[in-house]
């Protein structure tokens, strides 16, 4: 709906943005009181004035001039732009985007958080001492042709400059006082807002550093995702098989190896009870904000447990000594097994899986093999995303990782150097 010229007009001087805007001011102005106070301090005695309160323009305006170079100094302490840039988000209606976080790093962001300071605090220590005193003297002269005390005051006589015809004069030119004064103060909240983004944005080293704190975010969430699909996803594709074994065991009726239906529960469990310890792990860092360090979860030592809760279709082989692996490696080791396991049980169709942990001289090598069952693996909505998450892990141990069919065999190989 189109707005009437006076509604846009007392938007722009009052409106909520505006009086932000002047809050703004007044807040610089109240922090450039100490250091015009050490101005007077020093100015007072070099004029010859009176003290802190009592002396003329010319002190408080050399006041001025003497702090406006103390606001650049004190600009430069570590917690002077985190305090501008959170006033100037809140105040100034700046978007949070193009404001810089954390103190200014470098010479450039020093200088232009030092300039933010004295614009801010220098423009609003002379829209702070309008707002003070202004409105009274606007007031004052607004009720002069409906006052006789006003008219015979001082201020009436400067006023009326004996023509008291002029008296009515005095009306209209109060509240074009005050109107002038909201336009100040609304133009200079303008100016310092659109100064904001030039004076407190990020410089190239903010900017590589937001880059960075990107980055490492991004590396815990996607190693987070990592430790979600390895566990619960093999925990799942495990109990789906052993679930399925087992129904078909009963089905057959009469003469059921229950032995294995028994085997094929207590996998289940096992399984089930495992992997909820493991997410209760991950999801309890998840709560507390905390990274997903390299060294939490299980490790090479709860092998045995994975290939048991898999089946009895899955044979593992173990060559050397894997008690001096390193803590990063066993736990990657561990995870890439599962997976593997994982992957194998969409391939097999229930085939013979074979898993070959070795500990040689130059590397570890791990192996899982299986032959490829006639009936395709199920295919899954949004495809898979532990063979990329395999190799992901060999990555960052400098390793490299290869799957894929030959010869009517599923297999994967990872090789990480020691």
């Amino acid at each position: 709906m189109r707005r009437y010229a006076p509604a846009a007009l007392a938007a722009a001087l009052l409106g909520q943005r505006a009086r932000r805007r002047w809050l703004h001011l007044i807040v610089g102005g109240a922090l450039f009181m100490p250091f015009w106070m050490v101005g007077t301090l020093l100015m007072g005695p070099l004029l010859d004035e009176g003290g802190m309160f009592s002396g003329g323009l010319g002190v408080q305006f050399g006041a001025y001039a003497v702090g406006l170079p103390l606001v650049a100094v004190a600009a430069l302490f570590p917690l002077a732009r985190p305090m501008a840039v959170a006033a100037a988000r809140a105040l100034c209606g700046v978007p949070a985007e193009r404001l810089a976080d954390g103190p200014a790093r470098g010479r450039a962001a020093k200088a232009r958080t030092s300039g933010w300071f004295v614009l801010h605090l220098g423009a609003g220590a002379l829209v702070s001492g309008a707002t003070l005193a202004l409105p009274p003297f606007a007031v004052s002269v607004t009720a002069l042709p409906f006052s006789p005390a006003l008219r015979a005051s001082e201020l009436g006589r400067f006023w009326g400059l004996d023509r008291p015809w002029w008296d009515w004069a005095a009306l209209p030119a109060g509240l074009l006082m005050l109107v002038a004064l909201a336009a100040v103060a609304a133009a200079t909240g303008t100016l310092l807002a659109r100064s904001a983004p030039r004076l407190l944005g990020p410089s190239p080293a903010d900017r590589l550093a937001a880059a960075e704190r990107r980055a490492a975010e991004a590396e815990s969430r996607n190693r987070l995702a990592r430790e979600l699909h390895d566990s619960v996803g093999h925990a799942l594709s495990a109990v789906t098989l052993q679930a399925g074994a087992a129904r078909r065991v009963l089905d057959a009726g009469a003469g059921a190896d229950l032995e294995f239906v028994r085997e094929a529960l207590t996998a289940i469990e096992e399984t089930t009870r495992r992997t909820v310890g493991e997410l209760d792990g991950v999801l309890g860092l998840l709560r507390r904000g905390d990274e997903v360090e390299e060294g939490v979860g299980p490790g090479l030592d709860s092998l045995a447990a994975l290939v048991r809760g898999a089946g009895p279709k899955v044979a593992l082989t173990v060559s050397g000594d894997l008690s001096a692996v390193p803590e990063t490696l066993s736990r990657e080791a561990y995870r890439i097994v599962q997976e593997g396991l994982t992957n194998a049980a969409r391939h097999a169709g229930g085939e013979p899986v074979t898993v070959r942990v070795e500990a040689r001289t130059e590397a570890w090598e791990i192996t899982v093999e299986n032959p490829l069952s006639a009936r395709p693996p199920v295919a899954r909505p949004h495809g898979g995303h532990g063979l990329r998450g395999i190799g992901e892990r060999a990555r960052l141990l400098g390793g490299t990782a290869e799957a894929g069919a030959a010869a009517g065999v599923w297999r994967l190989a990872v090789r990480i150097p020691r």
